[in-house]
């Protein structure tokens, strides 16, 4: 039971991550707090799916999958954002 409540937590904390990143997104239209955003929401449905599924494992490499690649999208950007190629 308190499991279940630290990943509700993790959820709700992650959506609210993906809010606040989004907000500023489309205050300055960066690329980076768009891929945090995603990223974030990502993350928070990923630990979603933890709360619906009976037994949940984190041997399961789905999991680590739908993380990879929120990880890589946070890399692209940061890379992106460095190299310049994000600039107008």
């Amino acid at each position: 039971m308190m499991a279940g409540f630290l990943l509700g937590l993790i959820v709700a904390f992650s959506f609210t991550a993906a809010l606040f990143f989004l907000k500023f997104w489309r205050r300055t239209r960066e690329f980076l707090f768009l891929a945090f955003a995603i990223a974030f929401f990502v993350e928070g449905c990923n630990r979603l799916m933890f709360l619906r599924v009976s037994s949940p494992s984190d041997a399961s490499p789905s999991i680590y999958i739908v993380r990879l690649l929120a990880f890589l999208l946070i890399l692209t950007a940061i890379i992106k954002k460095n190299t310049g190629a994000s600039r107008q």
